[in-house]
């Protein structure tokens, strides 16, 4: 496992020094992980948490990165002592991966020592806001294909072998089936998926030539890309040609892929062809600069495509390259155990952070098993399912409602305590089933492409107060 301790911004040292020499490096701190809103993003789907794990408990300097650290000529020697023993020993409280989830609520949270939790935040953030957005474009690009297989393509357009091989993680957690990544198929047990590239086609004296050599190497996975030179009057027909030939010895073909040109027109062409030679049951596989604008409105066209490999901009997740996570201080702790709440107040009221040690709840109606609101608290609130629960808009607080006959589910978990993982990783498919399973509990209104509803994120009524009063206090400058 590499040792990513140095995978941290200066300050971050900087600061760890200065808390050292105040004292304060031992303070119990709270640190929150949430995103804001943006005009892009309706829903997020939450990944990366075990390799937020994994980097926690790693969290070491080995005897390089403190002679990196004295090069550098700002750190003092018992300061690079201390840090000598330094490992995690904090609590995480954290959503499932493959959860759904909004603007404004920590999917993540850090209780430890200031110094611990301080210096984490840089790869807590790359980690977890890199592959929540991949995830998050995957998640959007499979409701686009309503059910069709959606395969991961991008390793070679992604930012890097890290952004490859996590970002084909977050793609399967998002909905995607499998992915083109051999070693992202190896290390995380996932379906891979590739036949063949141009390449393979242009090599050979002839297209039908390079369709039978592909046949022979893998007579029962035969899916043959064939817009090389002129897809509806030499690929489809060679393909039915070698189709026919494998059938005849003993093996059904899978099918065609398309990778360029009127993806909507050749698909209908191609499949009255296919089906007209007795070959209704293989597939039509599309490929090519695809994402869940381009998917919907081919599915819109009639497109007779079956499956979908999509590459550049989910890997990318080229409309919206950063999620824009933040990782902020929620509250302190003196040496008697009380809690001292912290705020950051800005004139951008979306940037005024919710004070205090929290919870999450998700609040369902019972009825219909669908998502009301989520429902944030500070840690001790216990939501009690059998009184009415009032929920309001945490800036707009005219807008209100009350809600009945609900089931409230806490979104977090304690995944790491006193610095150790309290559970196993979850296998990446039972992952990306509860991923769906739990989008099918909001209605389509909160999760649809365009002009979707804003789904609640609200505040209880004693976190309001507490983040009220500190507004009126430190806005005034006291």
């Amino acid at each position: 496992m590499r040792n990513l301790t140095l995978l941290t911004d200066l300050y971050q040292l900087t600061m760890g020094q200065g808390y050292f020499q105040e004292g304060k490096h031992e303070e119990t701190a709270v640190f929150d992980v949430f995103f804001r809103p943006n005009r892009l993003i309706t829903y997020s789907v939450a990944a990366g948490m075990e390799q937020a794990v994994e980097y926690l408990e790693n969290l070491h300097f080995d005897e390089s990165d403190l002679a990196y650290l004295r090069s550098l000529g700002i750190f003092k020697e018992d300061f690079l002592a201390y840090l000598k023993d330094l490992h995690f020993t904090g609590d995480v409280y954290a959503v499932q991966e493959g959860e759904i989830v909004f603007p404004y609520e920590p999917i993540l949270t850090v209780k430890a020592p200031m110094i611990q939790a301080q210096l984490v935040e840089t790869a807590l953030l790359t980690i977890i806001n890199h592959q929540t957005l991949i995830a998050s474009k995957a998640s959007k690009i499979c409701a686009a294909a309503q059910g069709d297989v959606v395969m991961e393509f991008g390793l070679r357009r992604a930012q890097g072998a890290d952004a490859g091989v996590y970002g084909a993680r977050a793609a399967v957690i998002g909905g995607c089936t499998s992915t083109s990544n051999v070693i992202a198929g190896k290390l995380f047990s996932v379906p891979v998926a590739g036949t063949m590239a141009h390449s393979w086609v242009m090599n050979f004296p002839s297209e039908l030539e390079a369709f039978r050599a592909y046949a022979r190497s893998f007579p029962d996975n035969c899916l043959l890309l064939v817009d090389t030179y002129d897809t509806l009057k030499s690929g489809v027909p060679h393909a039915i040609e070698v189709f026919k030939e494998l059938r005849a010895g003993g093996h059904e073909p899978k099918g065609i892929r398309l990778d360029s040109g009127d993806l909507a027109y050749l698909s209908k062409a191609a499949r009255k062809m296919l089906d007209k030679a007795g070959f209704e049951n293989t597939v039509i596989c599309a490929s090519g600069d695809l994402d869940e604008y381009l998917i919907r409105s081919l599915k819109e066209q009639g497109a007779k495509i079956d499956s979908w490999g999509v590459g550049t901009k989910l890997i990318t997740s080229a409309d919206l390259p950063a999620l824009g996570g933040v990782y902020k201080l929620a509250a302190v702790y003196d040496e008697e155990g009380k809690e001292i709440p912290k705020i950051k107040l800005s004139n951008t009221t979306e940037k005024i952070t919710n004070p205090s040690f929290k919870e999450v709840y998700r609040i369902y109606d019972r009825e219909t098993d669908k998502a009301i609101a989520d429902y944030i608290t500070r840690f001790d609130e216990e939501v009690d399912e059998s009184e009415p629960l009032l929920l309001f808009h945490p800036v707009d607080t005219w807008k209100r409602m009350t809600v009945k006959n609900f089931r409230a589910r806490k979104l977090r978990v304690l995944l790491v305590k006193g610095g150790k993982r309290t559970c196993a990783p979850l296998p990446l498919t039972q992952i990306r089933q509860y991923c769906a399973e739990e989008k099918g509990r909001f209605w389509e209104e909160y999760t649809r492409q365009d002009m979707p509803h804003i789904y609640k994120v609200d505040l209880s009524p004693k976190l309001y107060e507490l983040k009220r009063g500190m507004v009126e206090k430190y806005g005034k400058g006291d």
